[in-house]
């Protein structure tokens, strides 16, 4: 079947991009601005503000297999279909949350211990993680159901890490105008380092994300219509019984004498993932990707103020900065993986990263030519993210009943790396005041360069295990056992 007849009108494109906006406006304020809020507004010490985003993570990768799972095995409420009904779930789970992470803890004050402030915040940090699994992972599951041309996967995606482009873009902008209006449009006071002063805007800028996350979220569920299937994995149910019988009428004499093989004679249930030597390949590469991009976001505000020494309104302008680079880059993704291929695309991402690692190791008083480096952080980091989420589409495959497992193992991978590395940085961290002590200055400086030139060399090695053992399932001995009766 050709990419013309698999593709989605654009405006179920859109409905479908938007479904994960509420999710990318609220990770980008948790992996660019908790440790700066906990640490350097609320005054948190580094390993206490290192506990909370490794409970965040612990909790996201705990809750997105188990999400995963659920949501391959249930039927969801009514015909409103498996993958939407998480979806809502998962929604009101994060409005509920996500508001009371970037605020003072409620009759907290100055002499409140640090161990009663993580005691209040731990239980929202669970709740938020747990609506952004489920959110995240039904989102994600949709994509091979609503199409199956590769091509068509990979523009989904692309769409898809464009609206999360925008999300950031948002994010920033907002949080630059919060920081600007509170300076009242002085530059000098705008330059001051952060300080408790500073509750007010990241409370207004978590508000202001919810409203506009919320909305869009409404966009999704009325522009998307889950497929419906029936159970053994017939296209469809009686959609996809329709669609069959006009794809076999059309074909008309030219309908072969025997049946032509299916892609697969059977359906893969979660334990069969588990001996798949591709799902391991892939979940490196996500896991290496997811690295990349989410420490490079954590620790650039850290960099910007404490190594660059730079006035606290680049905490919003370079990241802006790296995700329009990102953004105008994900335009490119489809006709460039069309012609050279997703793994060669990915090498240039790579690249791109390499880049900018030298140039940050090379260059230790970047000033203002940080706005380049950051260019090339955010086109690599664009075309890697999506490029590995394609390829995780390409394992799945027409495996979709198992679809929520795949990506909620590889978000497990993800998610506790993360948090690992997080808190083993906080905890080598040189100084344990708020201020920065001169240690520190340089400390950034190396994070920067193997959060990002580090890991790359990790991606760049689990890219060429694809490349000599191609993404494909494997037959096994006990396929049988898996089959759906």
């Amino acid at each position: 079947m050709s990419d013309t007849e698999m593709s989605l009108p654009v405006l179920k494109k859109l409905s479908y991009a938007v479904g994960h906006f509420l999710n990318d406006l609220c990770a980008s304020m948790w992996f660019t601005y908790l440790l700066v809020f906990y640490h350097s507004v609320l005054g948190f010490q580094n390993t206490n503000a290192g506990v909370l985003l490794l409970v965040g993570q612990i909790a996201d990768g705990i809750c997105t297999p188990l999400i995963g799972y659920e949501s391959d095995r249930t039927p969801g409420c009514g015909n409103y279909g498996k993958r939407k009904t998480w979806h809502l779930v998962g929604t009101l789970s994060v409005v509920l949350s996500f508001a009371f992470i970037f605020n003072q803890c409620l009759g907290c004050g100055p002499l409140t211990p640090q161990w009663a402030s993580l005691t209040y915040f731990i239980p929202f940090i669970i709740v938020f993680q747990f609506g952004w699994a489920a959110t995240q992972i039904s989102h994600l599951s949709l994509i091979p159901e609503l199409v199956t041309c590769e091509h068509a996967k990979v523009e989904l995606t692309a769409y898809r890490y464009a609206f999360t482009v925008v999300a950031n873009i948002t994010v920033y902008a907002v949080a630059y105008l919060l920081f600007h209006f509170q300076a009242g449009g002085d530059d000098d006071p705008l330059s001051d380092g952060l300080g408790p002063a500073d509750i007010p805007v990241f409370r207004n800028l978590a508000f202001i994300v919810l409203a506009i996350g919320a909305l869009f979220s409404v966009f999704f569920h009325l522009g998307i219509t889950e497929r419906r299937r029936e159970t053994g994995g017939e296209a469809g149910g009686e959609e996809g019984r329709k669609r069959i019988g006009e794809e076999e009428e059309g074909e008309g004499e030219r309908k072969p004498l025997l049946p032509r093989p299916r892609t697969s004679t059977h359906l893969l249930q979660w334990r069969c993932w588990l001996q798949q030597p591709s799902f391991y390949q892939v979940a490196l590469l996500y896991m290496s990707t997811r690295l990349i991009v989410n420490l490079s976001q954590t620790y650039i505000s850290m960099y910007l103020i404490n190594t660059l020494e730079l006035p606290k309104k680049f905490i919003a302008t370079i990241p802006l900065v790296m995700y329009l680079s990102g953004f105008l880059s994900s335009f490119i993704m489809k006709p460039v993986s069309k012609h050279i291929g997703k793994c060669l695309t990915y090498f240039v991402g790579l690249l791109l990263i390499m880049a900018f690692s030298y140039w940050v190791l090379l260059d230790g008083q970047m000033g203002q030519r940080v706005y380049g480096a950051a260019a090339l952080l955010g086109a690599g980091s664009a075309t890697i993210l999506v490029i590995s989420l394609s390829m995780t589409a390409e394992l799945i495959g027409d495996q979709t009943q198992s679809g929520a497992f795949v990506y909620g193992a590889m978000s497990f991978t993800d998610k506790v790396a993360n948090g690992l590395a997080v808190m083993a940085i906080q905890a080598l961290h040189p100084c344990h005041t708020v201020l920065c002590c001169p240690a520190c200055v340089w400390f950034y400086h190396y994070i920067m360069v193997i959060v990002t030139g580090g890991v790359a060399v990790v991606a760049a090695l689990a890219l060429c295990s694809i490349l000599i053992w191609p993404i494909k399932i494997r037959p096994l001995i006990s396929m049988d056992a898996a089959r759906v009766n």
